[in-house]
């Protein structure tokens, strides 16, 4: 079987969400499956590391898709030219857009509907292509393919896909994740946190992502706690940041949070795992890996009550309202001043996080590839 991949994503030094999900499922894929061959559709000049077998063909072409009109001409010009070169037999999607202009079956991995319920969130062009186009991807596609029962839930919804056709692949963790020795925490939190505790966030710094209320908590908690607690915030500014700038730097308290920027997996891993507590309130998450990388650390999480966060939080979280700066202050309050309860909640942790891994969320993607196959 020729499997064709949209690989555009893989990033060196820049994955992220969708590009950990594309990376991790297809390593594995790759490995399990040597007797079939895998096309790997660069939009850009690839790194070797990407390559993940002697079954896999790497192939560049442009133009470089980062704009709806480079879309367009990417996955509707390009795409259909390439799978006829390639003679695939089905095409592998995994950042939620597919070619509307082939045959060939597709399997298309829908995260989220982020868009749909936040399109203020984005700049006026994507959100314009996103919900024009994606209604119509999900039609198209063969089977479908998303990472919570609440994005599958959302999906059938928003666009009326018949459920049969929608697989849920939970997100996994890296295996790097994983608790800290004593001495590792106190050289992380002397390394970015000035040898104190913090409560830690880590993603793509954006609207949805609601950074501005985490740093009105933060302000929150401080003024009623005696506490040198820090607030380490990992992630790139992506876009629509210019208030969280604002807030940073003329809010109170200002010095006491630690702004480290985008990390590789394996710092990241370690300020994950140094922390007292992860605070993850975004607004609107289709699965929300963070999380699971706090459990995977047996670091308690204080996630929003919102989407798929409850779903992948389980007992191991504090819920809060996103939009309630009070609320998530007081939880950081409460894990702060409860140690029993912390302790409890990293114990949740243990349990939580066998729930999901790499390897079942790529059993599900490749049995969604064989349904495709059988339509």
């Amino acid at each position: 079987m020729r499997i064709a991949v949209n690989t555009r994503l893989l990033l060196k030094g820049k994955l992220e969400g969708i590009g950990w999900y594309t990376h991790e499922t297809l390593k594995r894929l790759v490995e399990r499956h040597p007797e079939h061959e895998f096309i790997f559709f660069f939009d850009r000049p690839y790194d070797a590391s990407f390559v993940f077998g002697k079954n896999v063909t790497p192939v560049m072409f442009g133009p470089p898709a980062r704009h709806p009109v480079l879309f367009y001409i990417w996955y509707e010009l390009r795409i259909p030219y390439m799978l006829k070169k390639y003679k695939a037999d089905v095409f592998l999607s995994q950042d939620g857009l597919l070619s509307l202009a082939t045959k060939v079956p597709t399997c298309l991995v829908m995260h989220d509907l982020a868009f749909e319920h936040y399109p203020l969130h984005l700049t006026l062009t994507i959100r314009r292509y996103l919900r024009k186009f994606s209604p119509l991807f999900a039609k198209k596609a063969t089977q479908i393919v998303t990472v919570s029962e609440f994005s599958k839930q959302d999906i059938v919804e928003k666009y009326g896909i018949v459920a049969d056709k929608i697989e849920v692949s939970y997100n996994g963790a890296h295996d790097i994740y994983r608790p800290l020795s004593w001495e590792e925490k106190e050289a992380v939190k002397k390394e970015y946190a000035e040898g104190c505790e913090y409560f830690v966030f880590a993603g793509a710094l954006h609207p949805r992502k609601n950074i501005v209320n985490l740093l009105k908590a933060f302000i929150v908690f401080k003024k009623r706690q005696r506490t040198n607690m820090k607030l380490v915030i990992v992630g790139r500014l992506a876009w629509k940041y210019e208030e969280v700038e604002a807030l940073r730097d003329h809010m109170p308290y200002k010095d006491e949070v630690k702004w480290v920027g985008y990390m590789d997996v394996h710092k990241l891993a370690k300020v994950i795992g140094g922390a007292y507590a992860l605070v993850y309130a975004s607004l609107f998450e289709g699965f929300g890996i963070p999380i699971l990388e706090a459990q995977q650390c047996h670091v308690p999480a204080i996630v929003s009550n919102t989407s798929s966060m409850p779903e992948v939080g389980g007992d191991a979280c504090l819920l809060v309202d996103p939009n309630n700066v009070q609320d998530i202050a007081g939880s950081m309050e409460k894990i702060y001043k409860d140690e029993s309860l912390r302790k409890q909640l990293v114990e949740a942790c243990k349990i939580q996080a066998q729930k999901f891994n790499w390897d079942k969320t790529t059993d599900v993607l490749w049995n969604s590839l064989l349904k495709c196959l059988k339509k």
